[in-house]
């Protein structure tokens, strides 16, 4: 059963696909909030599922395992020539792994962008192929605060804020292979886009958020 689980995960993203495909921002398509409310539900489903089944040793957490199944995957969507795909970690996960920064990751977006190149086939025809050029890292984190005017001794001392931010790399600088190779875990800094607020965000409104950083810092042609 628990080898099943990540094969049940990986079978429920067509639909995931479809509905982000359907309400990204950038068609202006306004679903019905029952499918966006089953979706969410859906979401959350499987987030219990998961953690269920890694309280009793079933599953692993620790994304730095290789067979972990800390995250999966929440939709897929295009902005233009971005490809937008999500992750919902199943729980606040440290946003470095060797490292405390005070910041907890709760969603990823990988956002590709495609590129259109010419290439020539089997029978010498210039054939144009989509291929992807540069992928840059989006998070939603939290980070609890000190709340300077609460009691040092109330529950209130701390406020959690909310944000959507970008992966910096920091090390390795380069992309050779090589300083990949001896970098045994990456770093990065977080840069702030958009604060959310104490409340946390559902995945669709978190990912409606960042569509619109997005198509906000597209160029117009």
């Amino acid at each position: 059963l628990a080898a099943a689980v990540p094969s049940f995960l990986y079978t429920c993203q067509p639909y995931f696909n479809h509905l982000e495909s359907s309400s990204s921002v950038s068609q202006h398509t306004l679903l019905p909030f029952d499918l966006l409310e089953f979706s969410q539900q859906l979401c959350d489903r499987l987030e219990q599922l998961v953690l269920t089944y890694a309280s009793y040793n079933l599953l692993c957490l620790d994304e730095t395992k290789p067979n972990s199944v800390s995250h999966f995957c929440v939709g897929q969507s295009w902005l233009g020539p971005l490809r937008v795909t999500a992750f919902r970690y199943c729980k606040p996960t440290a946003y470095l792994a060797r490292a405390d920064t005070g910041l907890y990751k709760r969603m990823r977006w990988n956002v590709e962008r495609l590129e259109d190149e010419q290439q020539t086939d089997d029978e010498s025809e210039e054939v144009e192929v989509e291929t992807v050029g540069d992928t840059e890292y989006y998070f939603l984190c939290y980070e609890d605060i000190p709340n300077a005017h609460a009691d040092a001794d109330s529950q209130g001392s701390v406020v959690r804020m909310w944000s959507i931010g970008q992966w910096v790399q920091v090390t390795p600088i380069t992309e050779n292979i090589y300083d990949w190779i001896m970098c045994e875990v990456p770093q990065a800094n977080y840069h702030r886009l958009l604060y959310l607020g104490s409340e946390e965000p559902s995945s669709c409104c978190a990912t409606d958020y960042l569509q619109q950083l997005l198509l906000s810092h597209q160029t117009p042609e």
